[in-house]
């Protein structure tokens, strides 16, 4: 018999807004590809991008997310990145996109494409 602790419940990587779920759902409805998956990239002046890619299968390690009904997924090397970030989906008069608010992101160049994101720290 062991008296193993409890294990504390895994947070999520991200989570998603409802308007995010609702165009993702829509996007996927159109997709020839059965999979949304998210990650982070190096470029850009400040660093790093954010990257939205269609995908055919998951790949080795990649995590699968779901919130809302939504099923997406997320590159094993953006995990660390990404954990603790909401995707949510902005309209303005001059553009749609998808937006991440990632506790981890330090900085974010002038026209925003481009973001600094320390990985996320382990939290007690």
């Amino acid at each position: 018999m062991t008296n193993a602790a409890p294990r504390r419940p895994r947070p999520k990587i991200v989570t998603l807004s409802d308007a995010a779920a609702a165009r993702v759902k829509e996007v996927m409805a159109a997709s020839a590809k059965p999979y949304l998956r998210v990650g982070v990239k190096n470029g850009g002046c400040a660093g790093m991008e954010y990257v939205m890619d269609y995908a055919e299968a998951p790949e080795a390690f990649d995590e699968a997310v779901e919130d809302k009904e939504v099923r997406i997924l997320v590159k094993a090397d953006a995990v660390m990145f990404l954990l603790g970030s909401e995707i949510d989906y902005e309209t303005t008069r001059l553009a749609s996109r998808f937006v991440f608010r990632n506790p981890n992101q330090t900085d974010a160049c002038g026209c925003g494409e481009s973001v600094t994101i320390v990985a996320a720290k382990e939290h007690a």
